[in-house]
This record gives C-alpha cells, structure tokens and sequence, in this order.
C-alpha cells in the first residue's frame, strides 16, 4: 500500500514520524507492507518514509515573512504533483501546511478523485479564518479530517467536512519523556540550579523578530537569579551558528543542545518561548511559561486595518481552552520587560505558579485520551478504497 504524506516546517516533521511510526504498528497488525513517500524532513526519513522533498526549513508565518519561501513552496508543490501524477498513491494524508496542501489536494479531487484524502491536523481556520474561501477548499477535497482539537473538531463539522476527533499526538509523545530527577541528573543540572529552557525560534524570520527580546529577558533575569542556567534545545541544524554567537553577545550562562528537547522540557522549572507546539509539550510536562510572538510590522498592520482579523490567542495551551493560561505577549507587547516581569512571578510566587499547574491540569482533558496516533493510523488505513 502506498501512501503519500505531505507536511513541512519543524512541528510538521515531528508529527509526521509519529504518525509513520504509528502507521507502520498498524500495518504490521492488519498484514499491510507499506511504501510512505512524503513531503517533510529528517524525523519522518528516519521513521521510514522515503522523502521527496524536505520541507523541514521551507515555512514562515505571516505575509511578508512568507516571500522568501515562496519560490521553493511552489517547487515543491510542483514536485509533488508532478510525483502523483506519475506514481498515484493508494491514500494521501496532509498534515497542517495549508500553502503546499491546498495545491495538493485541490489537484488530488480535480484529477485522482478516487484517490482518498484524509486531513490530519487541519489549518488553524477555526482560529484566524478571514473567509471561507480556505475552509470550504480544504472541505471540499477532505473525505476525512482528523482532529486533535475540540474546536478544531466542531468548526469543521460545521461546515460540512466528516470529521473524527482523534485528540493530540503530543499526548502520547510526552507520555514517555523521563522524569524531572532523571533528566536533570542526566543534563547535570545541580539541585540548587534554575534552569530556564529559552525556545526563541523554529523558523529563520524568528531569529531576527523574537530571539534578541528573548536573551535580553534573559539576561535580565540572569541579573537577579545568578543560579539561573538557560537550556537551548536546536530546532535545525543552521540555527547553531547564529544561537551560538547570540549567546556570547548577550553573556548568558547557557547550553545550546542538539536532540534532547524531552530531557530539557522535563528537567526545566521554567520556559521562555515563541508561539507553537513547543507551548503543550512544556505544559504537558507541567513547565510554567511565557509565550511571545512578533510578525513584521507591515504583516501585523495589514492583518489589523485591512483583513481584520481577530485573533483570540496566539499559544495552542490558551487556545485549547479558549482562556489565558500562559501570559502571551504578541507584537507591541513582546518587549524584554514584559516577558521578565511575567517571568519573575511564575519563577517566585509559588501560588501564581500552581494556578498554572493546575490550569494545565484542564487543557490537559480537553486534548484526548491515550493512544492518539495509532487512533489515527487506524483511521487512515480504514480509509483505502
């Protein structure tokens, strides 16, 4: 059985290799061989998928931020039709990537219509839609959309697509981390140690828009905690240089670290991070944060004056329960102060830090049940005409 799986950026590539490693469980289960060939990065090759393009660093958000990608985004797009065309899977999944996957799967219902297309964390619509134009595309060629949002789930249901809320991957990925002694013991974090996990950036535009407010928090904080240690787990590999020389200017007592992001989350007492993923994975390891986010000041204008859009929150954790339970500070207010007084209070008030736990303790009920991507591989697998 063939299957094509297109998805891109970091956050893409981690929930694509959990979901081959789920799709490959499921296979062996029902006597399947699979060939997955897909659109993504080193996480879903090393899964086993054969990649035809890697997608890992082709993503930005916002307008302005997106003009750079927007040549090797249609290559790649070009890339893959070109491939389905030739070589016409027994099932496509898309994962989140809306620019790339509304090519995709526009031309999947135009010229392979019996060819199944299942939708596996659909574009955040539900949260930032400024029409319906996207909602009803994505509809329209979807025969089944896997949601891992509750919201997620309803918005789409709404609007005419046949929906299954599997819950949040994440659930089982953190379900496995190692506990805060053994990951600090691991990491060699002394007993009497702060550690500060800093987060400032998955895509390149985030280097320039939200690293430099985020040292500066910390080295402010770093002034008055001096048994603080920052832990920097690399998102991709061209980032080192840039972190590495950022760490020096600013004089932060910190360790940049390849492939042990679980062992960072679960030994911090602390987060400091860009808007994503990131954001559930801290909570659902029970780490307090602040979360910031900052786009180009003409993209911001643009969304504000002309498209009007209204975004409710920006950090999935607030999102899931459509309340603040991280502090959020998003362009004017993503200032180094901000984040060092909201940051000060989480890290020295213990009754404001447990509110948080405890808030963490209900989003973590609204994300499902165990066992969400062999829920999903099964899903897709029932879905082979």
């Amino acid at each position: 059985m063939r299957i094509f799986i297109s998805t891109g950026e970091v956050s893409g590539d981690l929930q694509g290799s959990l979901l081959i490693a789920a799709l490959q469980r499921q296979a062996v289960v029902t006597g399947l061989i699979l060939e997955i060939i897909a659109l993504g990065g080193e996480k879903m090759a090393e899964a086993g998928a054969e990649i035809l393009g890697d997608t890992s660093g082709i993503g930005s958000m916002g307008l302005i931020e997106s003009l750079p990608y927007v040549i090797p985004t249609l290559r790649v797009q070009r890339q893959a039709i070109a491939y389905l065309k030739k070589n016409p899977p027994d099932l496509v999944v898309l994962i989140d990537y809306m620019g790339p996957n509304l090519g995709i799967g526009t031309f999947m219902r135009e010229n392979l219509p019996d060819v199944p297309v299942a939708y596996y964390i659909a574009p955040q619509e539900w949260v930032w839609s400024m029409s319906f134009q996207n909602t009803n595309r994505i509809v329209g060629f979807t025969d089944k959309l896997l949601a891992i949002f509750p919201e997620e789930a309803r918005y789409y249901q709404q609007n005419g697509a046949k929906v299954c809320w599997v819950g949040h991957p994440l659930i089982d990925r953190m379900a496995n981390a190692p506990n805060r002694e053994i990951a600090r013991e691991k990491l060699g974090i002394k007993p009497a140690e702060i550690a500060i996990a800093l987060l400032p950036a998955s895509r390149h535009q985030e280097l320039k828009y939200l690293l430099p407010m985020i040292f500066q928090a910390a080295q402010n904080i770093q002034s008055k905690l001096p048994n603080v240690h920052f832990w920097i787990p690399l998102s991709l590999e061209t980032f080192r240089q840039p972190i590495t020389a950022a760490i020096k200017d600013y004089g932060l007592k910190a360790t940049l670290v390849s492939d042990q992001q679980k062992d960072i989350f679960a030994a911090a007492d602390f987060a400091i991070t860009k808007s994503g993923t990131v954001n559930l994975e801290l909570a659902l390891l029970n780490v307090p944060q602040v979360v910031v986010y900052c786009l180009h000041p003409i993209t911001a204008w643009i969304v504000r004056h002309i498209l009007k859009g209204s975004i409710p929150f920006a950090s999935p954790v607030n999102l899931v329960v459509m309340r603040e339970i991280v502090p959020e500070f998003l362009q004017e207010q993503a200032t180094a102060d901000n984040i060092v007084e909201a940051a000060m209070e989480l890290l020295l008030n213990p009754e404001k830090r447990q509110k948080t736990l405890l808030d963490y303790q209900e989003m973590r009920h609204c994300l499902g049940e165990l066992g969400v991507c062999d829920r999903t591989a099964k899903e897709i697998l029932a879905m082979k005409k």
